[in-house]
């Protein structure tokens, strides 16, 4: 397993702001520090606040892609701060 192997996922592609950052948030929370959060995300507000919003808070977003099968979905990478 390398560094960025997460160690958690979530799915908040039927989630609306500001939802999606809590449930985002939540998860976060019950991680320890240095563990890895793989969040799949909608496009619009979800894409543009949630890995924002999680740099505000003190983490680091590692990645952020575009699923290849499914468009206007994206893979977001995070590690807890």
């Amino acid at each position: 397993m390398d560094d960025t192997t997460p160690d958690h996922k979530i799915d908040i592609t039927n989630d609306v702001c500001p939802m999606t950052f809590v449930r985002t948030r939540l998860k976060l929370e019950t991680m320890t520090q240095g563990q890895v959060l793989e969040v799949t995300l909608g496009a619009g507000e979800p894409l543009k606040n949630v890995p924002r919003s999680v740099t505000e808070m003190g983490d680091t977003v590692i990645d952020l892609v575009e699923h290849a099968d499914s468009p206007n979905t994206y893979r977001l990478t995070i590690r807890k701060g």
